[in-house]
Order: C-alpha cells, then structure tokens, then sequence
C-alpha cells in the first residue's frame, strides 16, 4: 500500500502541475481563439489543407494566446483571489509563484512567435505580438479603470483572424478584414453578457465592464442590440467579395438575427437568465459562422 502511494506520488504532481500550466493559459479560451485563427488561415484563397502547416500555426497560436493569459493572471493576481470564478487559478490561489508563470509566458510568446514567423511570414508573427502587448499591457490594467477596456480588449480578441489570414496572405487582403469584423462585433454582446451575469462578482473585485456605470442597465442592453445590428450588413460581406456562396451567407444571416433577437429579449426582459441566453447562444455563434464560411469556400 506504501509503495503504491509512493509510486503514484510524481504522476499526481505531474498532473497537478499540468493542469496548472492549463488554468494559467485558459486552455479552452485560447482554443477557442485560434480555431478562428486556423478557419481563416484555410479561408485565404489558394491555401490548400495542409495537416503541417495547420497543427504549426495552432501551435503558436495556442503559446502566443498562453502567454497573453498568463500575463493577465499576473497582473489581475489579487483581483483573481477575490471572485469565486477565479479565485482556483494556480497564481491566485498560491499554487503556483509569479515568477515561474512570467517564465512560462516568456518562453511561450517567443516560441509561438517565432514558430508563426519562420513558417508562415513576419507580418503574421508581428500582429502576434502585437495582440499579446495589447492584451496583456493594455485591455488588463484598463479593466479596473473604464469600461472602454472592453472595445480595446476587441482587437486583440479579433486579430486572431488576421493573424490566420497574413499567414496565407501577407498583403492582409479583404477578406481578413472581413473576418476581424466580424469577430471584432461579436465580442460586444457576448462578453457584455458575460458581465451581466457575474456583474456582482466582477463588480466587488472592482472591474468596470459594462457600458453603463450603473451595471446592468437598459443603456448596456441597447449597446448590446448595437454591436448585434451591425454584425448583419457584416454577415454580408463575404459573400460580396466571393470569399464564400449563397448557403454560407444564409447561415451567418440566420446567426446573426438569432443573436440580435437574443439581445432584444434582453432589454424587454432585464434579467440574468436572458443574460444568459445571450451568452450561451454567443458560443455557438462563432464556429457555427465560421465553419460555414470555410465549407462553403472549400
């Protein structure tokens, strides 16, 4: 029986530790950011699928966005062990010191960078690290200082586009700006939700995130049915400019009404659950639009 406690003692750790590093880069967040980043890649037209390229540009996609969140976990450290949501993540809870998780960062913005730059161009690589500086710099302090935080904390959560896209077109055609767009507007209802739903949590740790000082108010709702307005003409343009058919068209149309109707609900309803719909039907919306885009394209 000691022998087994004493054997399975280092896997446990290792484990333990592994799932550390997957808190401090937001595994799933960042998964999420670079799938955009690989649609867009494969939507540049004359890139064809190659399982390579493909798994290289996750790859410092996945280290680039890692180091973003880890440095955003540095910096938000007493702000983390405060909310419920965040107070288990390894810097915030003391599991793991702040100087190992800037290593990390480090380490993984470098590799990243250079993995996209070296086998892709350096105009990729720079809006990389362009992104990373912006996040982690930028949006993260103005978190706790105006709400406009959210609008610049919006480039860096859309650059992934352009990022996928330079790496298959340098010269960042239209069709990347297309995808930025869209991913850029869609950021505002969806995160906007998100701060509507643990508002009393992020509020007590001192954020200001919604677009009004009063918290959830009918004034954010409407911003919300704003950004979600104009996510339709925008659902347009890759069908205008050939990057996609009809039926791709028609689905992202469908997306995009569906989560306008969502945010209307929320200003006729002013409550948490309609919040919540917003928030859910967010996640669907963007694999849903960009999945159909690059099926059409392929």
């Amino acid at each position: 029986m000691q022998t087994n406690e004493v054997k399975s003692g280092p896997a446990s750790i290792i484990r333990s530790k592994l799932k550390d590093y997957q808190q401090l880069m937001k595994f799933t967040l960042s998964f999420t950011v670079v799938f955009s980043s690989v649609v867009s890649y494969l939507m540049v037209p004359g890139i064809e699928f190659d399982i390579l390229s493909v798994l290289l540009l996750f790859a410092g996609g996945m280290l680039v966005t890692g180091a973003a969140n880890a440095i955003n976990q540095i910096v938000e450290k007493d702000t983390d062990a405060k909310m419920k949501r965040t107070a288990t993540r390894p810097v915030a809870s003391g599991r793991m010191h702040i100087d190992e998780a800037a290593t990390f960062s480090v380490l993984a913005a470098v590799f990243g960078i250079f993995i996209i730059g070296l086998w892709f161009n350096w105009i990729a690589a720079g809006i990389a690290a362009f992104s990373l500086f912006l996040y982690g710099f930028i949006y993260t302090p103005l978190k706790k200082i105006h709400s406009i935080s959210v609008l610049i904390g919006a480039v860096p959560g859309a650059l992934p586009c352009l990022i996928g896209w330079a790496a298959g077109d340098p010269l960042l055609g239209i069709g990347g700006w297309v995808l930025f767009a869209l991913q850029f507007l869609w950021q505002f209802p969806h995160f906007w939700a998100i701060a509507w739903v643990a508002h009393e949590d992020y509020s007590s740790a001192g954020f200001k995130l919604l677009p009004d000082v009063a918290g959830p108010t009918k004034y954010a709702a409407v911003q919300s049915i704003l950004y979600s307005v104009l996510l339709i003409p925008i659902g347009v343009m890759p069908y205008v400019f050939g990057m996609s058919g009809m039926a791709s068209m028609i689905i992202v149309g469908i997306a995009n009404l569906a989560m306008f109707w969502q945010c209307v609900r929320l200003f006729r309803e002013m409550n948490v659950t309609a919040a919540r719909r917003v928030m859910f039907g967010s996640y669907f919306y963007l694999p849903i639009v960009l999945l159909s885009l690059l099926a059409d394209k392929m």
